[in-house]
């Protein structure tokens, strides 16, 4: 369940949910590394090829090679206080939880008995003409195509002339191209497409009540009420509050003198990996999936920008091993199946074991075993 920002932000796959945020919301800049860190990493060659989530992970969920309290000072990390304010849970934050779990079970269905209203979603088949010649790209060729008045980006007023047709209902719509429309053919013309209006689309949203939450969220979360479906999501939404102030409790006071070369280049490989994959599915280069797609000139630029994004993941897993030493946690099989049953709500992980390993499972779970003796310590006022 999304129950909003987690700080255990390298949990389960979410080192690629900063690293694909970071990406796009990235200016471009050159962060200042911080004391210790390496400014002469690089991607490792292959890592594309040959990366895995479980590299450099021990069957502890430990990084092999790294004592963290070599590079890490810990504050007093028991008996901290979270004020109540920190962790307050508003109604408003509740219905907006369960809102999003309803989307999930949102159907569509098609709508021929009335007329297009502004903000409908319509399906449309067009042709275009300019003097009475089709021209090229002005044509559906019916294979029909969605647009939402007030929210698709058509040119002129095209869309605002659906409003008070009925489906079923062939009309001209009449419009002229923008002067800077960048086709020479096309700049300042007046055009004429020929409308079919199909079908509206519209949203189902199911009711919710006791027979939906038994229904359809009994089986992974357990709730068969909607006051359990309440309580449920205040106290996850609580929880997150809770450890996302225990790790800025952390980050905050804890003294990091150095990060270890090996596990910055872990965050590298790993974001590397992560674009490489999505440039295979666009059948391109790397190089040409950052230019088009993200933004970046080059590999380089695209670590240079996510930098400060990498080492603070790096960090947030040495400040995890750092507090697993003191207390000699680690983790087991058994509390990686505890961990999916408890958190993901999902009994059988083997597809996650085949994704991302074993050894990098453990360490999921070592830091939600870290985290949960934290918040065990803490105060809650």
């Amino acid at each position: 369940m999304n129950t909003s920002k987690s700080h255990v932000a390298f949990l389960l796959v979410s080192s690629m949910l900063l690293v694909a945020l970071g990406g796009c919301g990235a200016d471009g800049g050159t962060p200042t590394p911080s004391a210790g860190t390496s400014t002469s990493l690089a991607p490792s060659p292959t890592a594309s090829s040959t990366f895995s989530y479980s590299d450099g992970l021990d069957d502890r969920g430990y990084w092999i090679g790294v004592t963290a309290k070599d590079h890490v000072t810990l504050p007093t990390y028991t008996g901290i206080e979270i004020p109540a304010s920190a962790h307050a849970v508003t109604d408003e934050a509740v219905q907006a939880q369960i809102d999003s779990l309803v989307e999930n079970f949102t159907t569509t269905q098609n709508v021929t008995d009335r007329a297009v209203v502004d903000g409908d979603t319509v399906n449309i088949d067009y042709v275009g003409s300019i003097g009475g010649v089709p021209f090229e790209g002005g044509n559906t060729n019916l294979a029909g195509t969605e647009v939402t008045i007030g929210t698709t980006q058509y040119i002129d007023n095209f869309l605002q002339q659906l409003i008070g047709h009925m489906p079923g209902d062939t009309f001209d719509v009449n419009v002229t191209f923008p002067d800077d429309y960048g086709q020479d053919d096309l700049n300042g013309k007046a055009a004429v497409f020929v409308t079919t209006i199909n079908y509206i689309v519209e949203t189902v949203t199911p009711t919710v009540d006791d027979a939906f939450v038994a229904t359809n969220l009994a089986p992974t979360y357990g709730w068969t009420t909607v006051d359990e479906m309440k309580a449920g999501v205040r106290a996850d939404l609580d929880k997150v509050a809770v450890q996302n102030y225990l790790f800025d409790y952390l980050e905050e006071n804890a003294t990091i003198s150095s990060v270890p070369d090996s596990m910055l280049q872990y965050q590298i490989n790993a974001m590397v990996a992560y674009y490489q994959g999505y440039a295979n599915s666009y059948n391109v280069t790397l190089e040409e999936f950052l230019a088009q797609q993200v933004g970046y000139a080059s590999v380089a630029e695209l670590i240079t920008a996510n930098a400060e994004t990498n080492e603070t993941t790096a960090k947030d897993s040495l400040l995890v091993q750092a507090v697993a030493e003191s207390e000699g946690i680690t983790a087991s099989v058994d509390d990686v199946a505890d961990y999916f049953t408890n958190e993901i709500h999902v009994s059988d992980y083997s597809q996650f074991e085949t994704n991302y390993g074993l050894p990098y499972l453990k360490q999921v779970a070592l830091t939600q075993k870290v985290v949960n003796f934290l918040r065990a310590q803490a105060v809650l006022l």
